[in-house]
């Protein structure tokens, strides 16, 4: 085993790996970056001969005392060239200057030369000197200017180069990750910011077996991604395939999961992109946008596109006072219609959208021809719920014989993405509490502390605020309890969360439909606290201010839209279009308004009556609750139970399994009927087929 961890000297094997790597990509700077370095280079290695540099005085001591100098030209005012005499050039001392052969004088000259500091020190010092040592004989002196074109050259290109550099930098910040479709690019602003999960580059590993629940809606979605896999199987029948699919449910019900899901089963690229991706503060960049995205999909089809949060887009047109015609989102919506089914002809794109305000989409998006399809994402039943439990609770580590059951039962009326938090929410408090594995009552706590927030056991209250507070949640529990439609009680307690100063969990029925019973003893379950106060102290507090909001907003939704009082009839003021937004006055009168309000205050007196009656008649009851609730914090249904008794009326659950005994008992006589049928048709069946006998014959 070890042999076979050793590095193989084989050169073949080792470039095999190598070969893998990913070449560097040519790229024109580098010849610049070349023809740069040769013309530096030519500069400081000149293979031409070049004068050697001396100092004045070696000068002055060294040739102008011994009369070698010929004459001296100086150059731009800042250079003096000595010329040496030819036949002084024999001399040892000029023979060997420069041993270098890339640094030996010309033979005619300069040979040396040194640098002037100032021409009015250098004139007089040479005048004296010449004096001194040549006796009246004067060396020639000539000046010349002599142009550096290299130095002229980067004296005017420099700046150039400085100025074009910045722009280069500011350019390459503003347009980065332009190189992809719709990136930051100045030049690309109009193009598609759409993300692309093709058979190559796709990174998306969630499919159909990762949602959990929400089967009729995957049947829906499996059929267009079938469409776009095998179209022959539907155009051979004369069908056509659906232009667009529109998801549609409340917040966290899986709607941008199921769209990942489809991208990961589908062998077809999938365009991924968000609706405000399209709004742009410049005027017609979501149009282009638009233009651009439905141009890529033509070139890839088949194909699908999936715009999540479409509403940012597909709003009603004309709903928005403060937007004119020209409104950039009703141009974006404008072009998107076009694309979606206009002149032109989208064969095999597919466009998938995903929203939870349905109700506000303008009614020409909606149409058939363009989003054919709506399919509705809903909260999770039981059933589904436990599903998706099974799904986040793997990567979890659990106590033994954890009922998932149970799980599904304490979160009526959440969606998977709170279902995901909880169980996420659980591990950290098992791992806070240091445990080894996420326990049952992790869980509950998890739910109480998503539901009613963080648990504040510092908070400071007073023995008057605390008895109030225990006497509030009693009501509520108790009128709950003592009533049929009620919401059983699953917990309530008297510690503060979050805002809260007590709390109550309830087990909702999932109910399709309710009737005015049901939300008449809803509204005196809410009033429970606020009468419990009145009776057992004489005086109310601002603690019911929730439940208050709550009741009102139901009364007037029982008035005024679901038509449950005699006196306004049968008649419902609640616009679904959401048209009554943008009117400047009420759908109704004056008159029916004071009734609205008569009724709906009548309405409000009548359960809060009920419930003080029923609460007085069961005042030792509340009381002893309420103690019990001061001593404890806490109290569950059982406590309910010992002091009221049992409900009389069946639970949920108990009517479900009740009609799940009902329909298996149905199934199993229609099976036992159907085998008594198939039984008596298989006998009569065996008498015709025996043979007939002829009695006649026989005889003779």
């Amino acid at each position: 085993m070890a042999e076979n961890k050793k590095y193989n000297k084989d050169p073949k094997i080792n470039n095999n790996k190598d070969s893998n790597k990913p070449k560097p990509k040519f790229n024109i700077y580098w010849v610049y970056g070349a023809i740069a370095v040769l013309f530096i280079g030519l500069q400081f290695f000149s293979i031409s001969p070049k004068a050697e540099e001396i100092s004045m005085q070696d000068f002055e001591r060294n040739m102008l005392k011994n009369g070698d100098v010929a004459k001296i030209v100086v150059v731009n005012k800042d250079r003096a060239n000595i010329y040496i005499k030819q036949d002084r050039l024999d001399d040892a001392k000029y023979k060997d200057a420069g041993e270098n052969a890339f640094s030996r004088a010309p033979k005619d000259g300069p040979h040396f030369y040194f640098t002037i500091g100032s021409m009015e020190y250098f004139e007089k010092w040479l005048n004296e000197a010449q004096e001194t040592y040549l006796d009246g004989e004067y060396i020639e002196v000539s000046y010349k200017t002599q142009p550096n074109y290299l130095r002229d050259l980067a004296g005017w290109l420099f700046p150039i180069v400085i100025i074009v550099a910045i722009w280069l930098f500011i350019f390459r910040r503003m347009s980065k990750g332009g190189g992809a479709p719709g990136g930051n690019n100045i030049f690309s602003v109009g193009k598609s910011k759409a993300q692309l999960f093709d058979k190559e580059s796709s990174t998306v590993k969630v499919n159909f077996t990762d949602v959990a629940g929400l089967e009729e809606a995957k049947v829906e979605v499996r059929e267009i991604v079938d469409f776009l896999k095998t179209p022959k199987k539907y155009t051979d029948l004369g069908g056509k395939i659906p232009k667009g699919v529109l998801l549609v449910g409340p917040p966290g019900t899986g709607k941008t999961l199921m769209a990942k899901a489809v991208a990961g089963e589908a062998n077809v690229p999938f365009f991924s992109m968000s609706g405000s991706d399209f709004v742009e503060m410049f005027v017609g960049v979501g149009a282009s946008r638009v233009r651009d995205l439905f141009k890529q999909a033509k070139e890839k089809a088949p194909c699908i596109i999936f715009i999540d949060e479409i509403d940012a887009i597909g709003r009603a047109r004309g709903r928005n006072a403060n937007y004119g015609s020209n409104d950039e989102r009703e141009n974006t919506l404008n072009q998107l219609l076009t694309e979606m089914d206009g002149f032109a002809n989208n064969v095999g794109v597919i466009i998938m959208a995903a929203t939870n305000r349905a109700d506000i989409l303008d009614k020409a998006l909606m149409r058939a021809g363009r989003f054919d399809r709506q399919i509705h994402l809903e909260l999770p039943d039981i059933n589904e719920r436990k599903d998706i439990f099974k799904v986040h609770l793997k990567p979890i580590k659990l106590e033994t014989n954890l009922d998932v059951d149970f799980l599904s039962k304490q979160t009526p009326g959440f969606s998977g993405a709170d279902i995901a938090n909880i169980c996420n929410e659980s591990a950290l408090i098992a791992a806070r509490k240091d445990k080894k594995v996420v326990e049952r009552q992790d869980f509950l706590d998890a739910v109480d502390r998503i539901v009613g927030g963080l648990e504040r056991k510092t908070k400071i209250i007073t023995k008057e605020e605390k008895k109030t507070i225990a006497f509030h949640e009693a009501g509520h529990a108790t009128v709950s309890w003592l009533l049929e439609h009620a919401h059983p009680l699953v917990k309530v307690t008297i510690i503060p969360r979050g805002r809260a100063l007590g709390a109550a969990w309830y087990l909702p029925e999932e109910r399709q439909i309710t009737t005015r019973e049901q939300l008449l003893d809803e509204m005196c379950s809410a009033l429970g606290g606020r009468v419990a106060e009145e009776l057992i102290f004489g005086k109310i507090s601002t603690g019911a201010m929730n439940d208050l909001e709550k009741i009102t907003k139901q009364a007037y939704a029982m008035i005024a839209y679901f038509g449950m009082s005699e006196k306004v009839g049968h008649v419902s003021f609640y616009d679904s279009s959401g048209q009554s937004d943008m009117a400047f006055t009420k759908p109704y009168s004056e008159k029916t308004a004071e009734l609205i309000d008569k009724e709906v205050k009548d309405l409000i007196e009548e359960a809060y009556k009920r419930s003080f009656d029923l609460l007085k008649k069961n005042q030792a009851g509340l009381t002893k609750l309420a103690d019990i609730l001061l001593e404890r914090e806490v109290i569950f249904s059982e406590d309910l139970e010992k002091i009221f008794g049992k409900r009389p009326w069946k639970t949920m659950h108990e009517r479900e399994e009740e009609a799940k005994k009902e329909i298996k008992e149905k199934q199993s006589k229609k099976e036992q009927e159907e085998l008594k049928a198939k039984a008596e048709i298989s006998k009569e069946e065996s008498v015709k087929e025996e043979p007939e006998v002829d009695v006649d014959k026989e005889i003779e």
